[in-house]
């Protein structure tokens, strides 16, 4: 698929930030490698490591065969100790304030982009599964219009 030219080509690297890493980075970095294919590196981290990913997160990304059982929850700091410097991406795309203010207080020495989506945190939000699953979709739905809004429409063939 050709990539739309009224949209800004990829950065050559995204990293994706929030509180935990088991819900909307988790969720955010698997959306936009669906999308996006291999054109660019992806990755996401949390201000903490304290959670595994989270179930309601792999079910709804499931339904749209977004892969996320595997994901292993990590922290910016130890993002580092595995391998990748926050100096070598491109854009910071923090989806909670905590994230945010964690991401621009690491990034001060660096010229590199750090933008701010106020994406919803589903954790915690309506009654029972059913109730719970419409919370994760709406934030699933918000990263993908947000991914969509930012990069354009996806740019690998899906089946």
């Amino acid at each position: 698929m050709v990539a739309d030219q009224t949209f800004p080509p990829l950065p050559q690297s995204v990293l994706f930030c929030c509180d935990h890493n088991a819900v909307r980075s988790p969720m955010a970095e698997g959306i936009m490698k669906k999308l996006y294919g291999t054109e660019c590196y992806i990755q996401s981290v949390g201000v903490k490591n304290d959670l595994e990913i989270d179930g309601f997160a792999v079910t709804v990304c499931a339904e749209m065969d977004v892969e996320l059982s595997r994901h292993r929850s990590r922290s910016f700091d130890e993002m580092e100790q595995w391998g990748d410097d926050l100096s070598s991406f491109d854009l910071v795309l923090a989806l909670s304030p905590a994230s945010q203010r964690r991401a621009l207080d690491l990034t001060r020495f660096y010229h590199l982009e750090v933008e701010y989506w106020p994406i919803m945190d589903p954790t915690g939000l309506g009654e029972g599964r059913d109730t719970r699953l419409v919370s994760y979709r709406q934030t699933r739905d918000q990263i993908m219009e947000r991914l969509i809004e930012r990069f354009g429409p996806a740019r690998v063939e899906n089946d």
